[in-house]
């Protein structure tokens, strides 16, 4: 098992080529981590309207219950303690991270993606970083500047909460990602890779 965190990302078109197995898919997925000892899954499934993605994050929250592995929603922080969720992740414009402090029961993580050290510095009472984007991907437009490395390494420095990278992360670079003191990494292509093999992260 690798040495760092590591936060699975959802994606159920990805997935899942069929859209009635995708929640299947993605429960299974949820599960596969659960026995990889994934630290941290985000569900975000943007384009799911509430009462389906309250139904899916309510189902992954019953299938991780008792590991140590922990729910995070993608930005609705409403929906996330509606359903018992472990923590909440935010959008770089999304709502400040100590307004959703306010909301939030005691342990309940709140994390926040950021572009940048100014970003990083200014992200408020959060409990972890995702900084990217750190390498090209085919899912992000050419013209979106990558963090890169070293631009990496200076979130890390910059700020006392953990960083994961994000961002083109392949297994052939996560000794390079670890030379930046970033704590871990987060992604979707990755981890479907994994999941597709049914091995755990090694």
């Amino acid at each position: 098992m690798i040495d760092m965190m590591r936060c699975l990302v959802t994606d159920r078109r990805r997935l899942c080529r069929e859209g009635s197995a995708a929640r299947g898919g993605l429960l299974e997925q949820a599960r596969w981590a659960v026995d990889a000892a994934v630290d941290l899954i985000q569900v975000r499934e943007r384009d799911l309207d509430t009462a389906h993605l309250a139904a899916l994050v309510s189902d992954m929250v019953r299938v991780s219950r008792g590991s140590g592995t922990r729910v995070l929603v993608n930005d609705r922080i409403d929906l996330a303690l509606a359903c018992g969720a472990d923590g909440v992740h935010l959008r770089g414009d999304s709502v400040p991270a100590d307004a959703a402090r306010r909301l939030a029961p005691a342990g309940f993580l709140i994390g926040r993606s950021v572009h940048g050290v100014d970003e990083a510095v200014a992200a408020g009472n959060v409990d972890y970083l995702i900084a990217g984007t750190v390498f090209s991907t085919p899912l992000k437009p050419a013209e979106v500047p990558l963090l890169g490395l070293d631009g990496l390494a200076e979130v890390v420095q910059a700020v006392s909460v953990p960083v994961l990278a994000i961002g083109g992360i392949t297994e052939e670079r996560l000794d390079e990602v670890a030379a930046t003191g970033a704590a871990g990494i987060a992604g979707i292509g990755l981890f479907i890779e994994w999941f597709d093999r049914l091995e755990p992260p090694s």
